[in-house]
């Protein structure tokens, strides 16, 4: 069986324990450690307490918008709620009168509607009542082409099903439910994963993906890098693009096609009181990609795949773009079932800088990372200044803290990341596989590490591995009721 069709939580679980036992015999080289210092290393004196407030600043200055307080109900223009007349129309002619007019609230009432691919317009929210859903037809036809990023490079794809390009004061609110229909039937298949419904003869996105690296390589230009009909690239859930004051409240996601909240080189974005619950291929939760001032909060996340994964474009086309992704807040979220709680990367080739996580509660022992860095020497950029705090996990199947600089790739391919400073304090996990993985190249070794105030009531698997870390601290870490003050003492 090739492993490209692996399912994936089968390959994890074996590539971790492969790696974990190469690596077993020099599980800290080429890492040096300034932890065990005394009163110079003390918990309170180490500079992440100082970041802090940045995130307070964030918070106080991302302001979702507000819209005028007229209302247009779909149904007043023909929609109609029985899950099987198609709405498209119906939806497009509300939004484009609400905006029109100038502004205010583009209204689902209870029932189930059929729809194809929803543009959103400026001063525009689109609020889903209570019982009421929209649900999007599997039929990509319906799908028009237009301006997006896929895996961190721009082309020309289906849409969206929920989109916006160069809008701003833009919502999708309220406490119904957008329904995208992603099933081992529809869109999931397209992964070329047998566990997705995908059997052998099946088209799958593998020979379009490499055929949209292969066009950013060249420098093919974006307008001539045409995907949809004919190819089989899933498109994002929801994905406003260049866009500003863009607030995500109060709705439920589900059966995602591909990644689910997906906003693009947009500021000011506000994602609150979420409940995303998708357990397909590649669905992962929010991933604010080349974003600027956004703030996660009160969410759940249920996902296939990272909860949540701040990106910033891909290898060649991310450094033609060249958009950093900074100033995230996550804040008061729960993690169910995932990959990465918090993931950074791996399209980290704009770089990912300032991401603050606090007040998190994982409740899955089947959670993969609670925080990980991953990127490799082709998607180069830099990740730093990433803040963990308070935060309680029931386990991860993998390590509590993984930064890895092999994931896809390795070394030599030209373009070296940078990762440093990375903090996690008063982390609390009941059990882990490992407490930390990091692997840095030996020569682009990871910078600054901390753990502080972390504990891990029990640990399952191998010891924690550290290769090629500049400077790794354990100030006040306890592995299984031991006390941790160096990466040497459990290596």
């Amino acid at each position: 069986m090739s492993t490209a069709h692996w399912n994936r939580r089968t390959f994890l679980r074996a590539s971790t324990a492969l790696v974990g036992t190469a690596l077993l015999s020099t599980t800290q080289s080429g890492c040096a450690t300034s932890a065990g210092r005394g009163d110079a290393e003390r918990a309170d004196s180490l500079p992440d307490l100082k970041a802090w407030p940045v995130a307070d600043e964030i918070v106080r200055r991302v302001v979702a918008p507000t819209f005028p307080p007229g209302q247009f109900p779909i149904t007043a223009f023909g929609a109609v709620g029985d899950g099987k007349t198609l709405c498209t129309a119906s939806i497009a002619a509300a939004i484009r009168a609400c905006s029109a007019g100038g502004g205010g609230h583009v209204v689902v009432p209870p029932g189930t509607f059929l729809t194809g691919a929803v543009t959103l317009l400026s001063n525009v929210d689109l609020h889903l009542e209570s019982d009421a859903t929209l649900r999007f037809s599997t039929d990509p036809a319906l799908y028009p082409l237009v301006y997006t990023r896929w895996g961190g490079i721009e082309c020309y794809n289906y849409s969206p099903l929920i989109y916006a390009f160069g809008q701003h004061n833009i919502g999708l609110t309220g406490a119904g439910t957008i329904d995208g229909q992603g099933s081992d039937k529809h869109w999931w298949p397209w992964s070329g994963e047998f566990e997705y419904g995908w059997s052998p003869g099946q088209p799958d996105e593998t020979e379009d993906s490499a055929a949209l690296d292969r066009m950013a390589a060249t420098g093919v230009p974006v307008d001539q890098r045409i995907f949809g009909p004919g190819h089989y690239l899933p498109p994002s859930f929801v994905q406003p693009y260049r866009s500003t004051n863009v607030v995500i409240e109060g709705i439920r996601v589900t059966n995602a096609p591909f990644w689910q909240l997906h906003p693009v080189l947009c500021s000011n974005v506000t994602v609150r009181d979420v409940h995303v619950d998708s357990l397909g291929a590649n669905n992962d939760g929010c991933d604010p990609e080349s974003c600027r001032d956004v703030v996660i909060e009160n969410c759940t996340f249920n996902t296939g795949d990272d909860c949540i994964s701040p990106k910033a474009g891909t290898d060649a086309d991310g450094r033609r773009v060249n958009v950093a992704c900074e100033n995230v807040v996550i804040q008061n979220c729960r993690f169910e079932n995932g990959h990465g709680a918090v993931a950074l990367g791996s399209s980290t080739t704009g770089g990912i800088r300032n991401v603050f996580a606090r007040n998190l509660t994982m409740t899955n022992p089947d959670l993969y990372y609670c925080l990980r860095v991953k990127t490799n020497s082709a998607r180069g950029g830099f990740v730093e200044g990433i803040y963990m705090r308070d935060v309680t996990v029931k386990g991860v199947v993998t390590s509590g803290l993984n930064i890895d600089f092999y994931y896809t790739g390795g070394e030599g391919d030209g373009y070296n990341p940078t990762v440093t400073d990375i903090y996690m304090r008063n982390v609390h996990f009941d059990e882990a596989f490992r407490p930390w993985n990091l692997y840095g190249f030996p020569d682009d070794k990871i910078g600054t590490v901390a753990m502080v105030d972390c504990s891990f009531d029990k640990v399952f698997g191998h010891h924690p591995a550290a290769s090629n870390v500049s400077d790794f601290k354990l100030v006040n870490v306890v592995i299984e009721g031991t006390p941790v003050d160096s990466p040497r003492q459990v290596g």
